[in-house]
């Protein structure tokens, strides 16, 4: 039996990861930070029918002697780092934090595995929106990177360490550069979920409308179960490397919430706000992945489309909701 450590086990692509690795017959031991929050914690885990599956153990990414002390004990197999300040707007009200978290953090997962257990192969959480500014109308792993927030510089940095330690130290270490990827698990604060739990709220006479900020702001979506498969497999390969992760599509905010509503029968325009408080201080306007290399190498390729992965959050808002009433 393989182990696998998981950092953000907790988080959307933690879930998903931990229900693909325990099908697959690993030990899932997943890095959690206590806080005071503790009694949700498990949310999207026990969602996914895996919190009894997998074990918990506390430790923080900023503290390296904690990590040391967890890869210690735990001898993971394979490491994944998925624990990140993930939210894009939140990192220009906390650049620091999200530098100390989603980059520094990156670094002592990186260090802590290269003292202790540096047989073990690591996983990178990499981001399109490291790319920022787009400098190609299609983004592979050759195009030059751009970011445009603090969360994409943080996120920036944590790539290429993780090719520095690659290069360096010869730890079998990937990164996954992913695209947008959504499920029913993701957080309430993007603008994908955003859209259907207000659409949700809107069909079920909870709210009469949804304020968004740039309509016409384009990413390239995908399903964060078909995505959690990819990371799997490039820690399969015999050589690390980085790799594009992406449905090679790309399509507008506006899309997806027309989208939405017409998976209830609504009109978007009668009930869709525009905001400018709600717009990025430096926006990203198009993110379209070229998943080429991915498809090639590791075999991997999407298997849910946007409009089903939109009906699956849709449906899954409308039962959230429906219980509160």
């Amino acid at each position: 039996m393989r182990t696998a450590l998981i950092t953000g086990i907790t988080g959307q692509d933690g879930a998903y990861l931990s229900e693909f690795l325990v099908r697959q017959g690993y030990r899932v031991v997943g890095l959690l930070r206590r806080s005071a929050s503790s009694d949700v914690i498990g949310t999207r885990l026990r969602w996914l029918k895996v919190l009894d599956h997998v074990e918990l153990i506390d430790g923080d990414i900023t503290d390296l002697s904690s990590l040391i002390r967890v890869i210690e004990k735990v001898q993971p197999d394979e490491v994944y780092n998925l624990a990140a300040q993930s939210f894009v707007a939140t990192s220009w009200q906390q650049p620091l934090l999200t530098g100390n978290v989603t980059g520094l953090g990156a670094a002592n997962v990186l260090e802590a595995v290269r003292i202790v257990r540096s047989e073990a192969r690591f996983y990178q959480a990499s981001s399109s929106e490291m790319f920022g500014q787009v400098q190609d109308p299609r983004q592979s792993e050759r195009t030059p990177f751009y970011p445009r927030s603090p969360y994409g510089a943080a996120k920036l940095f944590a790539h290429w360490m993780t090719v520095n330690y690659r290069e360096s130290f010869g730890v079998h270490a990937s990164s996954g550069i992913l695209f947008n990827h959504e499920s029913p698990l993701r957080g309430i604060e993007f603008v994908s979920r955003k859209i259907t739990d207000g659409v949700a709220r809107i069909k079920l006479g909870l709210a009469g409308e949804l304020a968004l900020g740039n309509l016409d702001a384009k990413r390239d979506w995908g399903h964060a179960r078909d995505y959690v498969r990819a990371m799997w497999l490039m820690l399969q390969q015999d050589t690390p490397d980085d790799y594009v992760v992406a449905t090679g599509q790309t399509h507008s905010v506006r899309d997806f919430a027309r989208l939405a509503f017409a998976y209830v029968n609504l009109n978007f325009e009668d009930w869709v706000t525009t905001r400018a408080d709600l717009q990025r201080p430096a926006e990203v306007n198009l993110l379209l992945g070229d998943p080429s290399k991915a498809r090639c190498v590791l075999g991997w390729e999407p298997t849910v489309t946007l409009e089903e992965m939109i009906g699956e959050m849709v449906e899954a808002d409308l039962v959230r909701r429906r219980a509160d009433l």
